[in-house]
């Protein structure tokens, strides 16, 4: 460069050039002088871009790469922690697994586990893993094999229709934590709505192409709180667009959503089904209040409840028809003091959980207690272990009491447009489909479409209705984690449900 300029030089000095070379060979001159001048600042700029390029993108220091036993997929995964309140170190654990195709182009959806447990009955509240549930139990692309020696691939996976969330919620919960120990002490409902909110903000910010994606919040058990109490938190803040999430509706299976009429569908349900005989029918029947604050207060009604809970010790709640985990299963004694926490919890529901394989939760504990697992999830360094079980027992049964229905969210919700469907495993007699039912009747919606089969592969698999702003569903010889039961099925109502198409109801 500047041998070229000292040669331009020497021409624009040389007297025999004519006027237009001259002007030619000054205007060269003259650009060579410019480009010198600021090479300085386009080296900074150089050097800028490439400093750039070099820096990890927002979340991909959560990218998966080395998960024990994975098998190989066309999909990215993440996992890690979000810091949801700096000045109590409060941060919760998530689980995110692109679309298998065109992640761009589907939806985000949420998914949430409220309070599941298998084998043994406890009181209701949350504290349980969506991780450990809805993640490698049930919708997950990755299922925990046997034994906790890996993972499995899921051909039903539900991030083949959308890209999938799943957090850990409250703290206290799985891999979540607080670095104060207070924060233990009041969760509710609504500390846990508004911890997921600022979860979901803190997060687009590691997944910013994912910040105005159309956004749905699914769940079960539990979540039939959750769920809508998250939702009304979006929608009640959506006003500053500030804070705006595309939130386009809700999916909840088996969810808890009227205590009263939960409690109401649960004997009538276990009548229905010859677990409990006519005259503990009767007399719960005729004794029990479950819209009072404390029906237990009535000795004949507690009494009675706890003969339909001693009949379903004998088997799973979930699931009527399947066998249980025999694996380390506690004592009769146990069972006994467990029921006797149903007195003094108000109107909170026994807990356990169902599926095909009653042991799954086993393999789950032995699987996220590994040290290279929590390494791969960027939980731990693979020495110092976080103990991660399914469910937290403290949380359980330390949870205050909450809405005694849901119902008027589901209305303000309906009003505001968005999309609601609900779903029930019809042999799960924890939150049975009579429950459901009960609670949706006091909507009063119309009907648009009245109740009929839907088909899956030409085979029944289920009964459904539609009303105004809300669609119902039934899943045939399915117990409560209906995934577990019939993977494709449900593969395919989900796909139903984001596309916001009526079920198939012709063979």
């Amino acid at each position: 460069m500047y041998a070229s300029l000292y040669t331009y030089i020497n021409l624009l000095t040389n007297s025999n050039m004519d006027v237009v070379c001259r002007i030619a060979v000054f205007l060269t001159l003259a650009f060579i002088i410019a480009v010198i001048l600021m090479e300085p600042a386009l080296g900074i700029r150089l050097n800028r871009v490439k400093e750039s390029s070099s820096q990890t993108l927002p979340g991909e220091e959560h990218l998966v790469t080395s998960l024990p036993g994975q098998p190989a997929v066309d999909f990215k995964h993440y996992s890690g922690y979000v810091t949801v309140n700096e000045k109590n170190g409060r941060a919760l654990f998530y689980w995110f697994y692109e679309a298998t195709s065109h992640p761009d182009e589907k939806p985000l959806v949420l998914w949430l586990n409220g309070g599941d447990k298998r084998r043994v009955l406890h009181v209701s509240g949350p504290g349980c893993s969506s991780v450990g549930y809805g993640a490698t139990q049930e919708i997950g692309p990755f299922i925990v094999d046997s034994n906790g020696h890996g993972v499995k691939y899921n051909p039903f996976s539900w991030n083949r229709e959308a890209n999938m969330l799943f957090l850990e919620s409250p703290v206290g919960v799985g891999f979540s934590y607080s670095n104060t120990t207070s924060d233990y002490n009041i969760l509710d409902d609504e500390f846990t709505a508004n911890d997921s909110y600022t979860f979901l903000h803190k997060w687009f910010l590691k997944f910013p192409s994912y910040r105005k994606r159309a956004f749905y919040i699914a769940g079960e058990s539990y979540a039939g709180k959750y769920v809508p109490e998250l939702a009304e938190l979006i929608h009640d803040r959506n006003n500053d667009p500030s804070l705006y999430i595309n939130l386009k509706g809700i999916l909840l299976g088996n969810p808890e959503t009227s205590d009263g009429e939960d409690w109401r569908g649960m004997v009538d349900y276990a009548w229905s089904h010859a677990i409990i005989s006519d005259e503990t029918h009767r007399i719960i029947g005729r004794t029990c209040d479950f819209d009072s604050n404390d029906p237990w207060s009535n000795s004949t009604c507690a009494d009675a409840v706890d003969e339909l809970l001693r009949q379903y010790s004998e088997i799973d709640i979930y699931s009527l028809y399947t066998s249980v985990c025999t694996v380390d299963s506690a004592s009769s004694d146990d069972k006994s003091k467990q029921y006797k926490l149903m007195r003094s919890s108000s109107r909170k529901m026994p807990r356990i959980m169902g599926g095909y394989d009653p042991c799954l939760d086993d393999y789950a504990k032995a699987f996220y207690n590994r040290p290279d697992v929590q390494k791969a999830l960027h939980v731990s360094d693979g020495s110092h272990l976080k103990n991660w079980s399914i469910c937290n027992t403290k949380i359980f049964q330390g949870w205050p009491d909450t809405k005694p229905s849901v119902i008027p969210i589901y209305k303000k919700l309906i009003a505001a447009g968005l999309r609601i469907w609900v779903y029930s495993g019809d042999t799960d007699g924890r939150v049975p489909v009579l429950s459901t039912r009960y609670s949706l009747s006091s909507l009063g919606l119309p009907i648009t479409k009245s109740w009929r089969p839907w088909y899956h592969e030409k085979q029944v698999s289920g009964w459904f209705q539609e009303y105004e702003g809300l669609t119902f569903a039934t899943f045939r010889g399915a117990g409560h984690a209906v995934p577990i039961f019939v993977p494709s099925n449900s593969l395919a109502f989900f796909a139903a449900f984001l596309l916001g198409e009526s079920l198939p109801s012709a063979r």
